[in-house]
């Protein structure tokens, strides 16, 4: 499985469920009793899950990742589990709702935790996973949409995870057995635009430095060459300093949408 620090989550998945949350509508949150969340992470969708669950619900989350755990004890109060997506550490039907936000994709075996969500749901298992292969940019830096388009298509290459399951989850459902599926499509959007916030203007530093790029470098390296790397990088490098000329003018302003794939099945 993939790991990510508690920065680049934070980063990633701020203001997610922010705006509507209609797309979470069939886990019918407000009729559950005990609903776990998988692969929790820094706790952003249990976060959400709690909001919208009725007062007698009880949400739990679960990460490998102890790291991650402390800090979303620390930002939810709400009771967490270390263990494995693929071995939960739970009896049949402990729950009437299983979830996992951004967690299938980074698994080299889905399926496997699919099976363990169904062994321990006694109703609905869901997922709400990401559509990498169909981000969209739009920068007042012209270089910067180009570059993001290249860096993603070669990350697409060299990650040994389907991050782009998008709309084949709901045969991936079907496929461990699961009923009654269904999908919706949720779009996270991103928008950068004066006045900045200290957040914004530490992504500018990134991309300037070009630990931005360094995040995926593992995955970019399996399919560049050291030289085409270092290029690439060096790009990177210049796009991020007009990034930072840009706002120091306030004229910057970048639009990114991640589209969401929220899949729901029945045990």
């Amino acid at each position: 499985m993939r790991r990510f620090s508690a920065a680049y989550l934070s980063r990633t998945r701020e203001g997610m469920w922010e705006g509507s949350r209609e797309a979470l509508s069939d886990l019918d949150l407000r009729h559950r009793d005990r609903v776990l969340d998988v692969g929790c992470g820094t706790g952003e969708l249990s976060r959400v899950l709690a909001a919208e669950a009725g007062p007698g619900c009880d949400v739990y989350g679960l990460d490998a990742d102890p790291s991650l755990l402390r800090v979303a004890r620390r930002e939810t109060g709400l009771p967490l589990l270390a263990g494995d997506a693929t071995r939960l550490p739970f009896p049949d039907g402990s729950f009437d709702l299983v979830v996992c936000q951004a967690l299938l994709v980074n698994l080299p075996e889905p399926a496997r935790a699919l099976r363990e969500f169904a062994r321990v749901s006694s109703d609905l298992v869901a997922a709400v996973e990401p559509d990498n292969a169909d981000v969209g940019v739009d920068s007042t830096v012209d270089r910067e949409t180009a570059l993001e388009r290249r860096v993603r298509e070669a990350y697409l290459r060299g990650v040994e995870t389907d991050v782009a399951l998008g709309d084949a989850t709901p045969e991936l459902f079907r496929a461990v057995g699961l009923t009654a599926v269904r999908r919706r499509r949720y779009h996270h959007r991103k928008l950068v635009e004066p006045p900045y916030d200290e957040r914004e203007l530490a992504g500018a530093t990134r991309k300037a430095t070009g630990a931005g790029i360094a995040d995926h470098e593992t995955e970019l390296r399996r399919v560049l060459s050291d030289a085409a790397y270092d290029e690439l990088r060096g790009e990177w490098r210049k796009m991020g300093r007009e990034v930072a000329a840009q706002m120091r003018r306030g004229t910057y302003r970048r639009a990114e949408v991640v589209p969401f794939d929220v899949t729901v099945g029945r045990v």
